[in-house]
């Protein structure tokens, strides 16, 4: 028996090898791994098997067969997972202690859940009978033989997994997938140059009730915060505390205290905006972020004279108003917030932090071994989109413009800043059932082609900066999902992946002319 499948198969409790038979002749011997399924034995050809697993937790993937349960992190590395009993037309079971997963090297590696593992038998090619009148609740066309009186059992039915992988994932062969998954967004430039040179892309926030606003190029992301952070000793009240972040310790200032208001507890809602200025990089505690915004350069105003002599507004550099919803927006200053006599306070006492812990104060990470990507949420999984591709982020208006006769994923069209705008539910776009609406949930603007199109997100929770390393190969499900999530980022240390979507193939071309019209 191969030496590595031997080891895989030691780790399993209660596996024993048996014999199918006391007269096995000169017949060519093969080793094959009993499994339940229902009420009924099957098998698999032991040479096929990698591993045997407990089920491991698992992430939903848009647009896959319905017998895929998901993809899970094994060791560091992405496995889809596959429901054997919804192949063979059965309903599913709860996980328990007796139910694995076998992982298959089938070009690649796929985990096919059963509902036991039982024993190991030798067999030879003589004991092995064709499949016909057999009466068994699987397809005939699943299997490929079947071995009777196999240790304590009557008859096993030998399972065709290259029939199954044919059947369920046969689309995947015919797409073939390459580029970094980035690429898109560089080659699909617009000429819109022009337009641009007069527009900020503000990054929106609360604190207190008031809206601020930072330009996107000073942000280097935007993290969740933790429950509890480091203190720093003998520290301004404005201080937070400090946190590691990608191996580096960032001070993370409360623009609350910052700007003489009432501190509030954290909650789910806080986020730490990471702003960063000669590489040097802090952290600002805030309410909730609220939105990714266009704003042409004229819509901003100048702070009134006698306002900007105020403590608290010294650091804000002009005022704007959106006027969906009335919001006064007032946009930081990062230069002024960096020549702060209380921020470089904050910044000085980490480099003191930094040196009485020993840490050395690493090169930042080259832009080209990282990518920028926006988190968002669709039924508590985690997708992404690189962030050269979000043109804004908003808020849902009270009422959207319903179209009649358009594809029942079209949501309605909105008036954003004159131009009309089609919105998407991006739940029904991708199968997912539609949810009732909240104030959590944001209209995630793509460029699409020469098309702005909108798209209903459940949330949208960070802006992350992830190094290329993280960045791996979608496994290949399906046409339609290789399409549309051709990579995830994987971090190992959190066990946690994130789907990255490419905007570009949410919408086929001819969806896309129909948006077009709409607009």
């Amino acid at each position: 028996m191969n030496n590595k499948n031997d080891k895989n198969i030691e780790k399993v409790e209660n596996l024993e090898p048996c014999t199918a038979s006391e007269e096995s002749g000169k017949d060519e011997q093969r080793q094959y791994i009993i499994f339940i399924v229902g009420e009924e034995s099957f098998a698999i050809d032991m040479e096929m098997v990698y591993e045997i697993v407990r089920v491991p937790e698992t992430v939903h993937v848009p647009l896959a067969p319905q017998s895929l349960r998901g993809l899970a992190n094994l060791r560091g590395k992405i496995l889809p997972i596959i429901s054997i009993r919804n192949i063979f037309g059965m309903d599913d079971i709860p996980v328990d202690d007796a139910v694995r997963a076998l992982i298959v090297n089938a070009g690649q590696l796929l985990g096919f859940v059963v509902d036991k593992v039982s024993s190991v038998i030798s067999v030879s090619s003589s004991q092995i009978e064709p499949i016909k009148d057999i009466n068994s609740s699987v397809k005939a066309e699943l299997l490929k033989g079947v071995i009777k009186n196999a240790g304590n059992h009557e008859m096993v039915l030998i399972v065709d997994f290259e029939e199954i992988i044919e059947q369920q994932f046969s689309t995947i062969k015919e797409f073939d997938s390459t580029g970094t998954g980035f690429e898109y967004t560089e080659t699909r430039e617009t000429e819109e140059n022009n337009d641009k040179e007069d527009e900020l892309q503000l990054v929106s926030f609360d604190v207190a009730d008031q809206k601020y606003a930072i330009a996107i190029e000073n942000i280097q992301e935007i993290v969740q915060s933790p429950e509890r952070m480091t203190a720093i000793p003998r520290s301004e009240d404005h201080v937070e505390g400090v946190i590691t972040l990608r191996n580096r310790l960032l001070p993370v200032l409360s623009l609350r205290v910052l700007f003489n208001m009432s501190s509030q507890q954290i909650d789910d809602k806080s986020r730490i905006v990471v702003v960063s200025k000669m590489n040097t990089s802090i952290g600002l505690l805030v309410d909730s972020v609220s939105e990714v915004l266009r704003i042409s350069k004229s819509d901003v105003e100048p702070v009134p004279a006698i306002m900007s002599q105020a403590g608290n507004l010294t650091d804000i550099s002009g005022i704007c108003h959106q006027h969906n919803n009335k919001d006064t927006i007032c946009i930081l200053s990062v230069d002024s917030l960096f020549s702060n006599s209380t921020v470089k306070e904050a910044i000085n006492s980490m480099e003191t932090v930094e040196k009485a812990s020993g840490i050395e104060k690493e090169d930042e990470m080259k832009d080209e071994d990282e990518q920028m990507i926006v988190v968002f949420r669709l039924n508590d999984e985690e997708f992404g989109v690189p962030i050269t591709s979000v043109q804004e982020i908003v808020r849902i208006p009270d009422e959207l413009t319903h179209v009649p006769r358009t594809p029942s994923f079209v949501e309605g069209v909105i008036n954003l800043r004159g131009s009309v705008l089609p919105v998407i539910d991006m739940r029904r776009k991708i199968g997912l059932s539609s949810i009732e609406k909240s104030d959590r949930q944001r209209i995630m603007v793509f460029l699409i082609g020469q098309a702005r199109v909108g798209f209903i997100v459940d949330s949208v929770t960070e802006v992350l900066k992830v190094s290329k390393s993280c960045l791996e190969q979608s496994p290949k499900i399906s046409a339609e999902q290789s399409r549309l999530i051709r990579h995830v980022v994987n971090i190992g240390d959190e066990n946690r992946i994130i789907q990255i979507m490419e905007p570009a193939y949410i919408v086929e071309d001819i969806e896309l002319k129909e948006l077009t019209s709409m607009a």
